[in-house]
């Protein structure tokens, strides 16, 4: 069966310790999977694919408030977006959490990759599709 999601994240929001390093970060590890910068504030940044920003990034909250770690899992269109993904975050220097391949026990075509940021969230890009 085929996994088809009944509804989607409008956006999401990360707090960073260093907003410079994240965005510079995530600009080169979700460009494989066709998302840019959109639209850029004072301490933040929206990031999308096909002009909508969906993934939002600020710097610390006013006093170095501490943030929870998150996971995040962005869609990818097919497996070689995933590997991409992935090699882009390591060389971007993520740590691995889990590098690209199926994952069965969740479903028979879930096919992701897991890395860690610098504030240690947990960053996954995954496709269900059967190729």
């Amino acid at each position: 069966m085929l996994y088809t999601a009944l509804m989607a994240i409008d956006h999401i929001s990360l707090r960073v310790k260093d907003y410079q390093k994240s965005k510079s970060f995530y600009a080169k590890v979700l460009k494989p999977l066709g998302y840019e910068i959109l639209m850029e504030f004072e301490g933040g940044a929206g990031m999308g694919a096909e002009g909508k920003p969906d993934f939002w990034l600020g710097g610390p909250m006013e006093g170095g408030q501490p943030h929870a770690a998150t996971h995040i899992a962005f869609r990818a269109p097919d497996r070689k977006a995933v590997d991409e993904f992935y090699k882009a975050a390591m060389a971007a220097g993520a740590k691995d959490n889990g590098g690209p391949g199926l994952r069965k026990e969740y479903h028979e075509h879930y096919y992701g990759a897991f890395v860690i940021d610098f504030d240690g969230h947990n960053i996954e890009a995954v496709t269900h599709r059967p190729e």
